[in-house]
């Protein structure tokens, strides 16, 4: 997986051009920060090429969210020894809350670039392409 894949997947870009927006902007930190565009702006890809498609990606975020539960739960551990349940339990619920948009979204881009390749031969202005020659 190349640097510029990794940015797009960070970025919610699309897999394909990397330049086309998967979600609309701005709305991470509002109602609306699952609703997704329905193709890319810049090259056309699909966002959802057949329903049911990002099931999948509940287990990528099933891996995020155990990976932020067993940080969560390390920072507590050292931070207050002798904590709780309630406590470790409050934390965590509060944490999931903070993180669930950008869980959301980037489980999304992550499933989709699993499945749908960068091509920067398709796209002669591609910013890839210049620093390649």
């Amino acid at each position: 997986m190349s640097l510029s894949t990794l940015k797009s997947i960070y970025q919610c870009k699309c897999p394909r051009c990397h330049q086309g927006d998967m979600f609309l902007r701005g709305k991470l930190l509002s109602s609306k920060f699952s609703v997704m565009n329905k193709c890319c702006a810049h090259c056309g890809q699909a966002f959802e090429p057949e329903p049911g498609y990002y099931f999948g990606a509940m287990f990528v975020s099933y891996a995020i969210n155990t990976a932020l539960f067993i940080t969560a739960w390390l920072a507590l551990s050292i931070v207050h020894p002798d904590y709780s349940l309630t406590l470790l339990l409050a934390i965590l619920g509060i944490t999931v809350l903070i993180f669930v948009p950008f869980i959301y979204r980037i489980s999304r881009a992550i499933w989709i670039s699993i499945f749908i390749k960068y091509s920067s031969e398709d796209f002669p202005d591609s910013p890839d392409r210049a620093v390649r020659k």
